[in-house]
């Protein structure tokens, strides 16, 4: 495990923690660039609409009650990732819990907006304009659905190993990716939904 610095988080305590911590940061670097390639696809697709909708298919309800459940859980993995450099491992898992509710909440109402939209004609082979959203909303969604697979196994690790250097460095990096998705929501609920509404 090589040398451990106690005077560091739990998550920073050894260099191998350090550089996955580094490594996963390049990570996000190239996630940056995938949805940032899908923005600017939408941005250049989104008035050919053809004979399809347009915008006019977004719906406040379901968009704010996404946001806010996306919000929430950016709270809650950051009182988990407190909680753990607490040394809490109960509150911990909690928190973590509490996130993956949430998420699997967003996840729920995504599913229900897609259903509305294949319902009032908006399906992915409409229009680029549907294409390109269905798309973007789809490939954040795909994310929180591998987010929600890896918050569980991660808890179940906790459970069994405790909070170590080593399931901290996970939860931590976890936590990366958990706002790194949040961070990426804003931008859809601001660019796509609220610039669509207006």
């Amino acid at each position: 495990m090589g040398h451990v610095d106690t005077s560091k988080p739990l998550e920073y305590q050894t260099e191998e923690g350090r550089l996955k911590i580094f490594g996963f940061w390049i990570f996000l670097g190239a996630e940056i660039m995938l949805f940032g390639t899908l923005f600017a696809a939408y941005f250049t697709l989104v008035d050919r609409t053809g004979s399809g909708p347009g915008a006019e298919i977004f719906e406040i309800g379901p968009v704010l009650a996404e946001t806010f459940l996306l919000l929430t859980s950016s709270f809650t993995i950051g009182l988990a990732i407190h909680a753990m450099r607490l040394g809490s491992k109960k509150a911990t898992m909690s928190f973590m819990g509490i996130t993956l509710a949430l998420g699997l909440a967003f996840l729920g109402v995504e599913i229900y907006e897609f259903i509305h939209y294949a319902h009032i004609g908006a399906g992915i082979t409409v229009s680029a304009f549907t294409s390109i959203l269905l798309t973007t909303l789809g490939t954040h969604g795909a994310h929180v659905t591998l987010g929600l697979f890896w918050g569980l196994f991660l808890i179940i690790q906790i459970a069994k190993r405790g909070l170590t250097p080593i399931t901290a460095n996970k939860a931590f990096i976890f936590s990366l990716y958990w706002h790194f998705l949040d961070v990426v929501w804003i931008f859809i609920f601001s660019f796509i939904y609220l610039k669509g509404m207006m």
